[in-house]
């Protein structure tokens, strides 16, 4: 009986246990934790449910290792994809995925992220999880779109750009798609945490639910459909839960058909809580392989530019923004975890340099997430892409692994991380 009793109180403490724990908020233009005001470096981990998993790439003692070292280092906010769509082993997509069918998951995954989220709040890191994406290698739109008898996806690696794009330029229109994505919206928002017993909608730890990674119109044609498509789900989500921020994950100019306007539209939602940029040096042609070095203070100088012209519309509505993607290839545009960064992290110097100056001010800019955390992960050199049963890195299965990943051999870009995860915090 009394072993019986003690179960009973220890399952109360496990719930208990965000009782007394803030949710993270926005108030007069700035990220607050109770009446603290919050702002972080972070980073991306997209695989982070996968690797909280106890099936196909699950590894919690990596998982434990992660979060010690991230925490140890300042880094307190992991931007992470809820799940993958669609079957596993499509070339240029993570495995195990999700949602194999509409409205059939994977428990297995979904355990993870349970885990994940009880890890990460005895660590007080809180998350912002995505939900959808514009890109084939999580499924996403693209799987959403042949689930709504569009046609087979075609695959960028094999298919051609063109046409995944052609392709997926259906969704923003697609009804019959949408309403997929909608259940999966409302699947995952009423879900309860096995391990501490609450609701999502209730757990502190996740900071932020976000539409997507990097969701586009694709066409200027969709742009009216696109912004209407975001709002209606932005509305669904603040529905579900009133406890929880919501942002868009979008890119800025560059995911809206480089329509500052349109990024205007999304953003002066009511309903979504904050603004979001992404920033790609290398994939947007301000450097290549040959001028990670020559051309690197141009890339600062557009950089900056560009956040300023998007900081300038969350000054308008006195909203926080995060950068909460960028990403700089090590020298030579080597994959080795620990070999030189000098040309990344230059860049990466003058990022959070900018951002601090931007806090400085009494700017909107509030917190950025680099891409991203590769941590303890040993990529193989045999081959450049990822092949089931490597370890996960920051770099998706579509990239070469090691690209954008930053590693804990990383000495010298973890020593600036470190140092802007204390200057960047109120």
């Amino acid at each position: 009986m009394k072993k019986v009793i003690s179960l009973i109180c220890l399952f109360f403490i496990i719930c208990s246990c965000h009782s007394d724990q803030p949710f993270v908020s926005v108030k007069d233009g700035n990220f607050y934790i109770g009446d603290k005001p919050y702002s972080y470096v972070g980073t991306n981990f997209w695989y982070g449910a996968i690797l909280g998993s106890q099936g196909e790439g699950g590894d919690r003692e990596r998982l434990i290792r992660e979060l010690d070292f991230m925490k140890e280092n300042g880094i307190n906010n992991l931007r992470i994809l809820v799940g993958g769509d669609g079957a596993d082993g499509i070339p240029s997509r993570i495995q195990p995925t999700l949602q194999k069918e509409p409205g059939v998951y994977n428990d297995e995954i979904l355990d993870g992220l349970d885990f994940l989220l009880k890890e990460m709040a005895k660590r007080q890191m809180y998350a912002v999880l995505y939900l959808n994406n514009s890109w084939e290698w999580s499924g996403g739109y693209s799987q959403y779109l042949e689930w709504a008898d569009a046609g087979k996806a075609p695959i960028p690696s094999i298919d051609g750009w063109n046409t995944f794009t052609t392709y997926v330029q259906q969704y923003a229109q697609n009804k019959k798609a949408q309403a997929l994505f909608s259940s999966y919206v409302n699947d995952i928002l009423t879900r309860t945490n096995r391990y501490t017993g609450h609701k999502y909608t209730d757990d502190p730890t996740i900071m932020s639910w976000q539409i997507g990674n990097e969701p586009r119109a694709f066409s200027d044609a969709n742009k009216e459909a696109f912004a209407k498509w975001m709002s209606d789900i932005a509305a669904q989500i603040k529905s579900l839960d009133k406890n929880h921020l919501v942002s868009t994950g979008s890119e800025g100019k560059a995911g809206c058909e480089g329509d500052l306007n349109l990024y205007e539209t999304i953003h002066s939602d009511p309903n979504i809580d904050y603004m979001t940029i992404h920033i790609w040096p290398k994939n947007w042609g301000w450097v290549n392989e040959e001028t990670l070095e020559t051309n690197l203070q141009t890339a600062i100088t557009n950089t900056k530019a560009y956040i300023d012209e998007h900081t300038t519309i969350a000054q308008k509505y006195n909203k926080p923004i995060v950068l909460e993607e960028f990403g700089f290839p090590r020298d030579g545009l080597s994959f080795v975890p620990g070999s030189p960064t000098k040309s990344r992290d230059g860049y990466y110097k003058a990022v959070f340099a900018y951002i601090h100056e931007n806090m400085e001010n009494n700017g909107r800019f509030a917190g950025c997430n680099f891409w991203s955390w590769g941590g303890f992960a040993k990529p193989v050199a045999e081959h450049v892409f990822w092949k089931s049963g490597d370890d996960y890195t920051g770099d998706p299965a579509q990239e070469e692994q090691g690209l954008n990943s930053v590693f804990s051999q990383d000495e010298s870009t973890i020593k600036i991380i470190k140092k802007y995860t204390q200057l960047l915090k109120k």
